[in-house]
């Protein structure tokens, strides 16, 4: 990122953020913090539940623990700063402070796509062809999958950084947003090659993620079939019942980033898109792990006795 700022003669930018709702900065800050720490604490709590149990070390909760580091490390990339700027009246940001912003941002983001769709995967393999589980899903074959979804999202981390840092930003230099996002930005640059940066950046992004959704789509045709198959309703059930958080994560994540990279182009406001960068950057983060504890049952029995433990003269009830 250290050749970036020779491209542009902006050396630092300005992030409007909430400046647009002054009333509110007070009370968005608290409704932020709180959900921030409880989305720490959540994931912080998945993983030393699995860190704990044995009855939990196998590959479905590896890939959730890897899944609740990389949202740990998405919301550390851009909520501080965030709420920061919500109590400053000063919301400058360096030039290589905002590319970094945004390499860390879209790695850990694409990661936790990456990592939904290993997910899929592993319930695809466990369901569908439970006789090679043990030989698909080894301990090296998983830790494989999570190295190589970090990879990914790093590899499309840099792209994308790399493509919008290395056009010209000419001023003014206002950010009308509350992170280092792709949209604001490219209004800022100017140049011939704008247009073709925004259409690759853009279809890089859409195919990824299509191509994660279409993965995870596939995979849970082929489980609803063979649970179909299943004679007993409580075999269905118990099936289905090992997918239904992930399900529940995917259909939140797409969704609200289905709203955020397919929106129809249009007039629409600068608040509204800031507000509705929340949904991703804050809202995902803090349901995810929500859903984990109270959909997967086995995540739920395994946290009761972890607090059973460590507090063992108090009956724990979750």
């Amino acid at each position: 990122l250290l050749g970036l700022a020779n491209h542009s003669t902006v050396t630092q930018f300005i992030l409007v953020g909430f400046s647009a709702f002054p009333h509110l900065q007070l009370m968005l800050f608290l409704l932020f913090l709180l959900m921030y720490l409880f989305t720490l604490l959540g994931n912080l709590l998945i993983m030393a539940t699995v860190w704990s149990q044995r009855s939990l070390h196998t590959p479905m909760y590896l890939f959730l623990c890897a899944l609740s580091v990389s949202e740990i490390l998405y919301t550390v990339a851009i909520i501080p700063r965030m709420l920061a700027d919500l109590l400053s009246a000063q919301r400058s940001i360096a030039f290589l402070a905002c590319a970094s912003q945004m390499f860390f941002s879209f790695s850990f983001g694409f990661t936790h796509s990456f990592l939904l769709t290993v997910m899929g995967y592993d319930r695809y393999v466990a369901i569908c062809r439970p006789l090679r589980y043990n030989v698909l899903m080894s301990p090296r074959g998983g830790a494989c999958l999570v190295g190589c979804s970090w990879a990914g999202g790093s590899v499309m981390g840099l792209v994308v950084t790399t493509a919008i840092f290395h056009l010209t930003f000419c001023g003014p230099s206002v950010i009308h947003h509350f992170a280092c996002h792709v949209p604001p930005l490219l209004k800022l640059a100017c140049g011939n090659n704008v247009p073709a940066v925004a259409l690759g950046v853009g279809l890089v992004c859409i195919m990824a993620l299509l191509g994660c959704f279409l993965l995870i789509l596939l995979s849970y045709v082929s489980i609803v079939a063979a649970i179909l198959k299943i004679p007993s309703a409580e075999g269905r059930n118990k099936a289905f019942s090992t997918c239904a958080s992930h399900l529940t994560v995917v259909v939140v994540h797409y969704g609200f980033a289905s709203v955020i990279y397919l929106k129809p182009k249009g007039p629409q406001s600068l608040e509204g898109d800031t507000l509705m960068g929340i949904t991703y950057t804050v809202l995902t983060p803090f349901l995810s792990p929500i859903i984990f504890s109270l959909r997967n049952k086995e995540l739920k029995v395994a946290m009761k006795t972890f607090f059973s433990k460590l507090y063992p003269e108090k009956n724990v009830t979750i």
